[in-house]
């Protein structure tokens, strides 16, 4: 039995839950920490998510959500359709994403989870990259979320 891979990571950002959830959904906020794509989603538990670059209106991460309190959690699945050598679009090679806002005094946590990267296609470099992109896109949410 594999162990797993799961990249955890977390951040104290400035700035209340609710303006947190604002940088998490509003495209206007997505575009700038994830590459230049919005966000589009019904914000619902069962609907579609999917990043789409606003430049080339191409999808370039897609997944369902699976769970959502607003100003408190939201969890999907994910996959990126071109990237790692075009792993084949099934279950088996999607990952979840957990984002907890957990309050404190003026500020939240956003902690962040992903994974199990153990069963699927080229698990350790896909968790390795993952690692290295949740510490940029956390220190990009913390920066927008305590823009004045």
């Amino acid at each position: 039995m594999t162990a797993e891979m799961i990249a955890r990571d977390s951040i104290d950002i400035e700035a209340v839950p609710a303006c947190v959830w604002e940088v998490l959904t509003k495209p206007q906020h997505t575009r700038q920490y994830m590459f230049g794509c919005d966000a589009e989603s019904d914000w619902q538990v069962g609907s579609r998510l999917v990043w789409r670059g606003t430049q080339d209106g191409k999808v370039y991460v897609k997944g369902t959500i699976v769970q959502i309190d607003r100003d408190r959690l939201l969890q999907y699945t994910t996959f990126s359709p071109d990237a790692f050598d075009h792993y084949e679009d099934k279950p088996e090679n999607y990952t979840t994403v957990t984002l907890e806002l957990t309050p404190l005094e003026g500020a939240t946590r956003l902690s962040v989870s992903q994974g199990d990267f153990a069963p699927i296609a080229n698990g350790g470099l896909r968790f390795a990259h993952t690692v290295n992109s949740w510490k940029t896109t956390l220190a990009q949410i913390k920066e927008i979320a305590e823009r004045p």
